[in-house]
């Protein structure tokens, strides 16, 4: 194992292992880019339908920043008897297939230690469901650093309810609860917890396995070096105190990380190729008047049935607003008559970031992932928030209840597919709150001020630059200490 005492700065090396989905592929780039600009040498690995996600973009960033390595390694479809091409949770759509490729996933252990011999890095920075990435690590001697995809308010919340179980003293679904020793009062009901907690309540043994894999993430965890988050001190300062001296974590927060992307180009080729051309979304956009533009978008893994989205247009309309949408079409395969006949949408990939960075745009309706929550942060865009799974409720908390920057729809259960629940009337308000009136002025005033905070905090000797010139600076010392 090479020693990195006296290592020249370029020649620290680190590997990137992001989870197979976009929500956790694309900020893993960004962070690369983010680790190549401080001259650390880095390589992403990743399999070969997911290749693209990163070899695209990185095309543009040649000319712009340090090279940036990709490994590709292979995904084990047989063994898993999944589909060929089904290596992203993007194309799990059914139960069964997100179980595969659950347990492929824990197959890539072996490529990834056939990786680190082949390279031997100076440290591994692994998505944090690879439980097996601190063992791994350890293995080669160097440190493992965990990505977690979310921000520090989620985590303690999370925290909070595994440790606490306040979930449990109550006797409906749809009873408040506080969630205990946290900074701030925050109030759940149990229908808004994933389902393996809720479910754990009644010891139901489907999630028995769901439930054993995220306790050995938790343990991988704390075994780890620490923590890489995707925020900034400034935007939930409470939590990230209560991260690292109440809950005892190493973390650096380090984002947010969407705003390494500079010029349009790398806005427009981050993720997947986008089903809209570029200068054509530039040019709708700039036809409209300033703040004037409601954006819609759940993310990739969001499903919702026909009448859901017959709703979501009614709410549209109504609103009066101008809107572009985008639509990963229904669950079943209905006509779309529901369409509205105005407003631009986009089908399939959106170039997010460009668009939330345009000046006419004036809100964003959100299923509240972290990244989008970001983006909209560093932008300045207030919201409109509704939850569908994931930590996805305890970020609307903090969107509504801490920063006060957006409305909710009044989504009420955490659930994979969202049926007809939130009606046309209470979508069509909520876009009103955000987009029209003082209520509208005020929280675009706040979001537009966390906007400059953001880009401070990554600029030279803002809050995230620093904590990432920190970390660096200890991986480079690392073997010395040990």
């Amino acid at each position: 194992m090479s020693s990195m005492s006296n290592v020249e700065p370029q020649n620290l090396h680190v590997i990137f292992f992001p989870m197979i989905g976009h929500g956790h592929m694309i900020p893993m780039l960004d962070i690369a880019k983010l680790f190549s600009s401080h001259q650390v040498k880095t390589t992403i690995v990743t399999t070969p339908r997911n290749a693209p996600t990163f070899t695209k973009p990185l095309e543009s960033y040649r000319n712009v920043g340090p090279k940036i390595d990709i490994e590709i390694i292979p995904f084990p479809s047989k063994e898993t008897s999944l589909p060929e091409g089904v290596e992203n949770f993007e194309y799990a759509t059914s139960p069964q297939l997100v179980a595969k490729l659950w347990k492929a996933t824990l197959l890539l252990q072996k490529p990834l230690k056939e990786v680190l011999e082949k390279y031997k890095p100076n440290c591994l920075i692994a998505d944090k469901l690879f439980p097996f990435a601190t063992e791994v690590a350890a293995e080669f001697n160097i440190p493992r650093l965990v990505f977690h995809g979310t921000g520090f308010f989620s985590l303690c919340a999370l925290d909070a309810i595994t440790k606490f179980e306040p979930h449990k003293s109550i006797i409906s679904d749809e009873e408040e609860f506080v969630i205990p020793h946290l900074p701030h009062e925050i109030k759940l009901t149990r229908l808004k917890l994933p389902q393996h907690i809720r479910e754990n309540n009644n010891n139901n043994n489907n999630n028995n396995e769901l439930v054993e894999f995220l306790k050995s993430a938790v343990e991988s965890e704390a075994k780890s070096y620490g923590v890489i988050v995707n925020s900034f001190y400034e935007l939930e300062q409470d939590y990230a105190d209560h991260y690292r001296k109440v809950m005892g974590r190493r973390a650096w927060h380090i984002g947010p990380v969407s705003l390494c992307n500079k010029e349009n180009e790398a806005k427009f080729y981050r993720g997947k190729d986008s089903s809209i051309d570029e200068h054509d979304c530039l040019r709708w956009l700039d036809s409209k008047k300033e703040s004037s533009v409601m954006y819609v978008c759940f993310g990739t893994l969001s499903m919702f049935s026909t009448s859901q989205l017959r709703e979501i247009a009614m709410g549209l309309e109504a609103s009066g607003q101008e809107f572009i949408w985008v639509v990963k079409g229904s669950k079943d395969n209905e006509t779309e008559e529901w369409l509205p006949k105005k407003g631009l949408i986009i089908r399939g990939w959106a170039p997010q970031v460009l668009i939330l960075d345009h000046k006419s745009i004036g809100g964003f309706v959100t299923h509240c992932g972290w990244n989008s929550i970001l983006e909209a942060v560093s932008c300045g865009i207030p919201m409109v928030t509704w939850p569908i799974f994931s930590e996805q409720f305890y970020n609307e908390k903090l969107v509504t209840e801490i920063l006060r920057i957006g409305v909710g729809v009044g989504a009420k259960e955490w659930k994979r597919t969202v049926d007809a629940n939130v009606k046309s009337e209470d979508i069509h308000e909520a876009i009103r709150r955000v987009m029209v009136g003082d209520e509208a002025l005020e929280m675009r005033s706040k979001a537009k001020k966390l906007k400059q905070k953001a880009r401070l905090a990554i600029d030279v000797g803002g809050s995230s630059y620093s904590d990432l010139s920190s970390l660096i600076h200890q991986l480079r010392s690392y073997h010395l200490t040990q």
